[in-house]
């Protein structure tokens, strides 16, 4: 009964009624905002990667009693939760399931997904309110509340879909934040290096609860340290494949292109079919890879130490550009030129799943080293998108039920890690991915109701920056806070 209501639900969600919201939204983002992400390329390239070396307070580490976090370290703990297991095994997926083609449709998607992401961290920022301990509470709650629910006769519905958020964030965070993740780290240790997934198990729990009971400022701490060492060593190792089959990068890219628009099937009589695939597939694996629109980052995003809402949001746009321009389009450039598929049909030729392709593919350049080093590059993917999530669920039901509560949830999140390490993964997966999919939904409705504050806030930017415009900057939809961000 489960598998049949999860599969209806799965399918709304992340069917045709989904993906088309998701696409719309991410269009009518771009439309508002005068395509920011593009027409202002290389200012927002400047003041999010460009600064962390020129601009010491972007990276710099905020006082020890002091609640926030430092911009770069919230761009690491997003980071954190969106580089995981989906930018190795959910690319694999995508082509196989659609095709090379899949990947173009994962560009287009993402490239989109910034806008959503961008106004998803604009609107965090501008309505995150201080709890008790002096920290940021922002995220999808409160814009659906204080955004949404301030529009007439929105204010009942404001607090059902803020409510449902919260509900579906959470069971997510136990699910692809914890079950999926440390399911991974478990099996992948086990196939590589014959460690007992109880074992594992054990040590995770032990490693998280260090981490996760910290506080976000510990989280942040090991995430800017863990994720540009992770990201660094598989982007150095994928280029490394990548150059070795350097003479088949030309014919990887045409079968992209001529499989997103379903060319490559033509001689098969299945034009419709295969370009459908390559959509489906490459919007559902760029969404799930990057999060952009399911409001889950936002969280972190508000923790920040940041005053203006579009700098915030510029650190939004790097983070799809990062997760899904850079990492997963290595990662289909892996795949693509090692040989496993027929580049001119774009058909799988070597029988090997979806979870083993990268491994394989890092094993016939470096030998029995290569799968090792997957697995070492899944464990360390997959525990920081579980302290991510951590963060996410610790937030939401710090919304619900209060601050006292967090505590309590830290501590079943770490304990769930023991026994995510040798269950079975296949519902785990299914019901992971639903409930990611139904946090999307109320999200995506904030936004877009939300959409003309963002585009009033982009446009006051944009004119104090770029026009040298002397008007008042917008920081926070409150007075109080309003007040002391201009101080």
């Amino acid at each position: 009964m489960i598998e049949t209501i999860n599969s209806f639900l799965n399918g709304i969600v992340w069917g045709p009624i989904g993906l088309c919201l998701l696409f719309l939204a991410g269009v009518w983002m771009t439309i508002v905002n005068r395509g920011f992400q593009i027409t202002h390329f290389a200012h927002w390239m400047k003041q999010t990667i460009g600064a962390i070396f020129k601009d010491s307070h972007v990276r710099a580490h905020t006082e020890k009693h002091d609640k926030q976090i430092s911009q770069f370290q919230s761009l690491c703990t997003a980071l954190a939760a969106t580089i995981g297991t989906g930018n190795i095994v959910g690319v694999s997926t995508a082509i196989i399931s659609g095709g090379p083609g899949a990947i173009f449709w994962m560009w287009i998607m993402s490239i989109l997904g910034m806008m959503t992401n961008y106004s998803e961290n604009v609107l965090g920022i501008f309505y995150r309110i201080k709890n008790k301990k002096g920290e940021w509470s922002g995220g999808a709650m409160y814009y659906l509340v204080n955004g949404l629910g301030a529009k007439k006769g929105c204010k009942t519905l404001g607090k059902i879909l803020a409510l449902l958020f919260s509900c579906f964030c959470i069971l997510a965070s136990f699910g692809i934040g914890n079950i999926a993740q440390v399911n991974s780290i478990s099996g992948n240790l086990f196939s590589a290096f014959s460690i007992p997934t109880y074992i594992t198990g054990i040590l995770l729990v032990f490693l998280t609860g260090i981490v996760v009971i910290g506080g976000i400022k510990r989280v942040a701490l090991v995430t800017e340290k863990l994720v540009p060492f992770m990201a660094v060593i598989y982007i150095l190792g994928a280029l490394g494949i990548i150059a070795i089959h350097g003479n088949r990068i030309p014919a990887a890219f045409l079968s992209i292109f001529k499989g997103a628009f379903g060319l490559s099937s033509i001689k098969g009589g299945i034009l419709g079919y295969g370009l459908k695939s390559a959509i489906v597939w490459g919007f559902k694996r760029g969404a799930f890879s990057n999060e952009a629109g399911l409001g889950s980052s936002v969280m972190v995003h508000s923790s920040s130490n940041v005053k203006e809402p579009v700098q915030q949001g510029m650190w939004g746009i790097f983070e799809v550009f990062a997760d899904t321009i850079v990492v997963c389009t290595l990662t289909a450039l892996v795949v693509l030129t090692s040989g496993f598929f027929d580049l001119e049909t774009g058909k799988q030729i070597v029988d090997i799943s979806a979870s083993s392709l990268v491994g394989q593919a890092f094993g016939n350049v470096f030998g029995p080293i290569g799968p090792m080093f997957i697995a070492i590059a899944i464990l360390m993917f997959a525990f920081s998108t579980v302290l991510g999530w951590s963060h996410y669920g610790g937030k939401s039901v710090e919304y619900l039920l209060g601050e006292k509560a967090v505590v309590f949830y830290h501590l079943i999140f770490c304990g769930m890690s023991f026994f995510s390490s040798t269950m079975d993964l296949t519902l785990a997966w299914d019901l992971s991915d639903t409930f990611n999919g139904l946090m999307m939904i109320p999200n995506l409705i904030g936004v877009l109701a939300c959409s003309g504050t963002v585009m009033a806030i982009t446009k006051n930017y944009t004119d104090r920056v770029f026009k040298q415009k002397d008007i008042k900057p917008m920081y926070s939809a409150y007075p109080e806070i309003q007040k002391e961000q201009e101080s």
